[in-house]
């Protein structure tokens, strides 16, 4: 796709536009936190919490990438995560981590842009792949990683960017589909989240109410579907004049026996500030949440209700988080900037 110089210069502006969303620096987010800083120093130097059981900061388990995304972890306790690249000409890559061995290599080096990752029933792995360059679609990531699309068009309309999704316990595949970043024109009428039935095939919209639908989880019980809404106010195409920031909220959606979601309800709004990225629910049905917020960034954990239960600070912006599994099911992975890391929760999950 070639592009005049005004239109090239614009795609310029809205990616340098999408840096400054996705890759805040730490100078700024130490500027923007300098008060909190200041009263946990006064406070001392250890940090209290109810659900995280340290206040040291997460463990580095890997810091080479450079925008990792959608950890998830397979049965035998593997841990997969997306390394995002923001040229459009690299496929980015989905890298795998061994907590016996704290070794990482690459398991996809050409994953066609994947972000969220889950792994089902049968612990296939199912990818989100975006767009700038990627394959715009829900794919299932084979054992020798490769990338078959299995989602990619809406009646007959191109996907703008799958981002994250989840299994409901029914086998029903949820993701959304919002836009960030990257060139491609925009087929489809809005931002949604998407049903998938693998059972049937059918690809089906299970809501629109929210504008632009980022991370999403479900409850353990399979009756509540956590929708994060991180509307930044542009798609990140090249002509594009971003507009003004829209929602960003923590919403909660029944989920029917058709698989439908209505009584969508706000359960966290952040306002005017970046709000939350991916999402994991533990045992007990609390929400572990990347909030990316410039005052406050980390790992936030709220009730079924919205109520905060604890929050953890991390030192760069957070994207997603997942649980481990077995004697590791109390270790919460958690992919930000460039690395993964992981940290304990109190209570075995």
């Amino acid at each position: 796709m070639s592009f005049s110089a005004r239109g090239l210069l614009s795609f310029l502006f809205i990616a340098s536009s999408f840096l400054f969303f996705e890759f805040q620096n730490d100078r700024q987010r130490a500027a923007a936190s300098d008060a909190s800083a200041a009263t946990a120093e006064s406070a001392g130097s250890s940090e209290k919490h109810t659900v995280f059981a340290a206040s040291a900061p997460p463990e580095v388990l890997w810091n080479e990438g450079e925008f990792t995304e959608g950890v998830a972890v397979r049965s035998d306790g593997l841990v997969f995560f997306s390394d995002i690249h923001l040229d459009p000409k690299a496929k980015g890559q989905i890298l795998v981590f061994d907590p016996s061995t704290k070794k990482t290599q690459v398991f996809c080096s050409a994953s066609g842009k994947s972000n969220g990752l889950a792994f089902d029933m049968g612990d296939r792995l199912w990818a989100c792949c975006g767009a700038n360059g990627g394959l715009r679609a829900l794919c299932l990531v084979t054992p020798e990683g490769a990338m078959e699309p299995v989602v990619s068009e809406y009646q007959n309309q191109v996907l703008n960017a799958p981002n994250d999704l989840l299994i409901h316990p029914s086998g029903s595949i949820y993701f959304s589909d919002p836009r960030y970043i990257g060139p491609e024109p925009l087929a489809l009428d809005g931002m949604w989240v998407f049903r998938y039935d693998p059972k049937s095939k059918k690809t089906s919209v299970a809501t629109k109410e929210n504008r632009k639908p980022n991370g999403i989880e479900v409850s353990p019980d399979g009756k509540t579907l956590y929708i994060a809404e991180t509307d930044n106010g542009t798609t990140g195409l090249p002509d594009e004049k971003p507009g003004a920031v829209g929602r960003m909220q923590l919403t909660a959606f029944d989920v029917a026996s058709d698989g439908g979601l209505s009584n969508r309800r706000v359960l966290v709004d952040f306002g005017k500030e970046t709000g939350i990225d991916g999402m994991a629910v533990d045992a007990e049905g609390r929400i572990f949440a990347a909030v990316r917020a410039a005052s406050r960034s980390g790992i936030g954990v709220f009730d079924s209700t919205g109520r905060e239960l604890d929050f953890l600070k991390t030192e760069s912006l957070p994207t997603n988080c997942a649980f481990g599994v077995g004697n590791d099911a109390s270790t919460l992975y958690i992919t930000a900037g460039e690395g993964l890391y992981r940290v304990k929760i109190k209570s075995p999950n």
